[in-house]
């Protein structure tokens, strides 16, 4: 899982709080739209480094490295440029390192004799869970702002389960079942975000486009990692 610290930054006034039927505001109108363009780019990208990396040939390891440089841009160079045009760039510059890590996972399932299916399904899986949850928020106008306190403290308790799990399985423990419940745990925590962050940007608590495109990036991310891990696991393989 990446930080999530973004998503309790610039926590401005909502507008139109519980309205399921005020129009959007031209200010959230261009935040969305910004945020979608952005989003459909890096992800685009991110795909591209994904076939870099799988055309390389890179292990496991230089995939865990290249996911550890991504967390250190999320920490320690987003939050001083996201009010830049220097934001762009490292937007870029950590979702392309994602994309790097995301390679030899994809390698390892497309090895697989439904390796393809496998992954097709897990794109599609996580097609139809954004885009329905998306559009569901674009439609009501609802605040999910409710669910900020639960999706943190999901999150935590996601982050020390992997972190057991890490160590359990260092020192041989099966933790197969385990690692299948937390990742259907992912799962259903991606989607209370997806609901949570689009929901701030339609009612006006993220103006911040690079913040907001960065939050939807990685839930989409998490989200198909998760998924992938699933179906693989319940494939005939």
């Amino acid at each position: 899982m990446e930080n999530r610290q973004y998503s309790v930054q610039n926590q401005g006034s909502v507008v139109n709080r519980g309205s399921a039927t005020a129009a959007i505001g031209a200010d959230a109108k261009k935040v969305l739209r910004n945020t979608y363009t952005l989003l459909a780019m890096t992800l685009l990208f991110s795909a591209a480094t994904a076939g870099v990396s799988m055309a390389m040939g890179l292990s496991h390891m230089v995939g865990l490295m290249c996911s550890i440089g991504a967390l250190l841009l999320i920490w320690f160079v987003l939050p001083r440029t996201a009010n830049s045009s220097a934001g762009i760039g490292v937007v870029f510059g950590f979702t392309g390192l994602l994309g790097l890590s995301l390679g030899p996972i994809l390698s390892y399932y497309l090895a697989m004799s439904n390796g393809g299916q496998i992954v097709m399904q897990a794109l599609g899986g996580t097609a139809v869970v954004f885009f329905g949850l998306s559009g569901y928020v674009l439609t009501t106008k609802k605040d999910f702002s409710f669910m900020r306190g639960m999706l943190v403290a999901g999150l935590m308790v996601v982050i020390v389960a992997m972190l057991g799990t890490f160590v359990a399985a260092m020192f041989g423990v099966d933790v197969t079942v385990f690692s299948l419940a937390l990742s259907a745990a992912i799962v259903f925590l991606m989607s209370g975000f997806i609901l949570y962050d689009t929901s701030r940007i339609v009612n006006g608590g993220e103006t911040n486009y690079i913040l907001a495109t960065t939050g939807l990036y990685l839930n989409i991310y998490n989200l198909f990692v998760s998924l992938l891990h699933l179906i693989g696991a319940f494939s005939s393989e």
